[in-house]
This record gives C-alpha cells, sequence and structure tokens, in this order.
C-alpha cells in the first residue's frame, strides 16, 4: 500500500484520520495510518494537553493537527476580545431558538455558554498561539481546514520541516493551494461530512489530479468524502490519489467522542439521512438532518447568519440538546445532529478504531485483487 503519501508521511498505509477524539488519532497512527486531531475551537492551552497525551500513546508514529487558520485575519486588537456574542445575535433569531428549544420541551435558561467564542479563533494573536503550540510537538503534518493556510503559517511549517496540507472542493482551490506552498491537497467531495463544497468525489479527485499534473505538479492528493471502507479507498488510488483522507467512519468507533444518542443515530441512518446546510456555521456543512433544520428551512424561518455569528447560536443550543438526549429526552433527540457524511448509510455497526483500520486494509486487498482479475481476463 505504498504511494507518495506513505513516504511524505511516513506511515504504512495510505489512510489519514481525521477526528475531534485523541483516542482515535492514537489508535489510527498505531496502526499504520496517520491520525490527525481536529483542534477547532480548542484553547492553545487544551491543544498542548491533547497533543502531550497524543505524543506519550504513540511511540514515535506519525500524526498531525488540523486547524482552523483563515487566510483573512483579524488583528491582535480587533479580534480576540470583539463584543461578547450576544450583541452580534439579532434578538429575533434569539427568541426564535428559544422557542424552537421550548417547543422540544427544553430550557432555554439552561442552554450552556458557548466554549470558546468564535471571534476569537479568528484572530491572529489566537492563530498564533496555536501554531506555538503545535510546533512544539513532533507533527507529521499540518493542515488548514479553512482556505488557503496563510503565508507566515507555510513559512513556520517549512522551518519546522512540517508538510501543510489543505483542503480543497474545486481545482481553482487545488491550484491557489500549490502556489501558496502546501505540501500535500485533499480534494474533497461534496459527500464528506463538515464544510464542503459541491462537486462528488469521483469527480473532484481525477479533475485536481489531473490539472496539477498539467500545471507541472508533483503535490500528493488524498481522496476524500463519503469515504468508509477500503474498497474505497482503493477507487481513490486508482483515480489518480495518493491515499484517503477519511473523517465520518471514526465517529462510531468505540473510542469516538461522539454522544451515545447522536451515535445510535449514525449507526441506522441511510446515506440520504444527512444534509448540506448553513444552518450551523453560516456556512454549507454536511450533517445528519434532524428537526433543527427543519425549522429553520421552514417559511416562516430566518435567514442563516454569517460565519462565526452563526455558531454563537447554533452550537450551545445543540450541545444541550446532545446533553438532554443522552438521558432519552426525546425532544432533545429530534433536534440533535452532528456533522456526518453520506458514507454514513455503510457504517453499520460500531467496531474499535484498530478493528476498523484493520477490516479497511483487509478490503483495499480485496478490492486491488477484483481489479487485477479483471486485467488478468
Amino acid at each position: 500500500m505504498k504511494t507518495a503519501i506513505c513516504d511524505l508521511l511516513n506511515i504504512d498505509v495510505p489512510i489519514v484520520a481525521f477526528s475531534h477524539c485523541r483516542d482515535v488519532v492514537a489508535e489510527v497512527s498505531k496502526a499504520g495510518g496517520c491520525g490527525v486531531l481536529g483542534a477547532a475551537l480548542m484553547s492553545p492551552e487544551e491543544l498542548d494537553i491533547e497533543l502531550t497525551w497524543i505524543d506519550e500513546q504513540v511511540n514515535g508514529k506519525p500524526y498531525g493537527v488540523d486547524l482552523i487558520i483563515p487566510n483573512a485575519l483579524k488583528g491582535k486588537n480587533n479580534g480576540a476580545h470583539v463584543a461578547p456574542a450576544d450583541a452580534e445575535v439579532p434578538s429575533e433569531v434569539t427568541e426564535f431558538v428559544n422557542e424552537l428549544l421550548r417547543s422540544h420541551d427544553m430550557d432555554p435558561t439552561q442552554v450552556p455558554p458557548t466554549p470558546m467564542a468564535s471571534a476569537e479563533t479568528l484572530s491572529e494573536e489566537y492563530a498564533v498561539g496555536m501554531l506555538d503550540v503545535a510546533f512544539k510537538h513532533p507533527l507529521a503534518l499540518i493542515a488548514s481546514a479553512l482556505g488557503t493556510p496563510p503565508a507566515f503559517m507555510v513559512e513556520r511549517a517549512k522551518e519546522a520541516g512540517v508538510p501543510v496540507g489543505a483542503l480543497v472542493g474545486t481545482k481553482r482551490h487545488a491550484e491557489a493551494q500549490m502556489k501558496a506552498g502546501v505540501d500535500f491537497i485533499v480534494a474533497q467531495g461534496t459527500e464528506a461530512g463538515g464544510h464542503t463544497g459541491e462537486i462528488g468525489t469521483m469527480v473532484l479527485v481525477p479533475e485536481i489530479v489531473q490539472h496539477l499534473e498539467a500545471l507541472g505538479s508533483t503535490v500528493p492528493v488524498l481522496a476524500a468524502g463519503g469515504i468508509v471502507n477500503g474498497t474505497q479507498v482503493a477507487a481513490s488510488i486508482a483515480l489518480g490519489a495518493a491515499g484517503a483522507w477519511t473523517g465520518s467512519v471514526w465517529l462510531t468507533t468505540h473510542e469516538a467522542e461522539t454522544a451515545p444518542y447522536t451515535k445510535e443515530r449514525l449507526l441506522t441512518a441511510s446515506s440520504s439521512d444527512t444534509v448540506r446546510s448553513k444552518f450551523r456555521t453560516g456556512k454549507p456543512s454536511r450533517q445528519l438532518r434532524s428537526e433543527w433544520h427543519a425549522a429553520w428551512e421552514a417559511e416562516n424561518g430566518p435567514s442563516a447568519l454569517p460565519m462565526p455569528v452563526m455558531g454563537y447560536v447554533s452550537e450551545p443550543a445543540l450541545h444541550y440538546a446532545d446533553t438532554l438526549a443522552a438521558s432519552g429526552h426525546k425532544g432533545a433527540q429530534a433536534l440533535s445532529t452532528y456533522w456526518v457524511g453520506q458514507g454514513v448509510g455503510l457504517m453499520q455497526s460500531a467496531k474499535s478504531t484498530r478493528q476498523v483500520m484493520s477490516d479497511m486494509i483487509d478490503e483495499y486487498v480485496v478490492a486491488v485483487e477484483r481489479i487485477m482479475a479483471s486485467v488478468d481476463e
């Protein structure tokens, strides 16, 4: 299973696993892939704790971190200490959410505060602090989850000898990332969970691979979007990718951080039970469909607020719903959701992270043998 991404990251199999759960990250890395910790909304102090724990678990095996550091950042004096979130949310939207919670037998006064103001995470001061922490650790990669990484991020990674990756949804974005100096590109199809574009993986991957080759680039491309088994990893390589960037498949593992009721829903969902919606972050992101989306999409529902303000509205309310849903609260269960790709329809049983990795490798081998048999014939 050796490809260019294996050589770049010093891994045994071309499987990169994005997860917010440090346990998943460590297990994937120990199994021969590369776990990548999603650090959105962490503080630098929290990131240091998580990466230190991973260091202690992986015994030198490669792992990475995925940060949200937009190219356009607010300055130090303008970003980290802006007005409170409530000041940016229209009162009619606040009342809409409160009524939505009440209609589901939930008390709006019990909604917890947002763990970290999203405005802070868009500041230069925050970005520098996160990079300071990240590069203290022996990273195999650092990835930008939202747009082209700023030049100072690429420069620091080059100085540290850490490969930089970025997620893209069009060939135009891939070209911009190549010019920005990234070391690998993740071509993420619309099937993916979280923020994603409109082009399907089967079309996007060869389109980007061919476009970069025409420009003379040798930057490896990873396929992403709906990839949850080894057959799809093999298909990704057949399309010209150097491997797969995976995410959703880890949500139902025993180690995952996913709320218990959400995990149950994921295991019974079909590929048509997801929705690409702005009503969580302000940008289109694929999630498990719930009555949260139905209410916002209704004729009398308000328009989505821009990023990051939409997160001020959604995250505390949905976190509250997750908490109540776990205890059997029917109204909360109807509202609860999570980011997941269309590959959820193939995720039908809970397994350990190690078992998922083992199954992927076995399925990959079977798929390759099937292709080779067709050539021999």
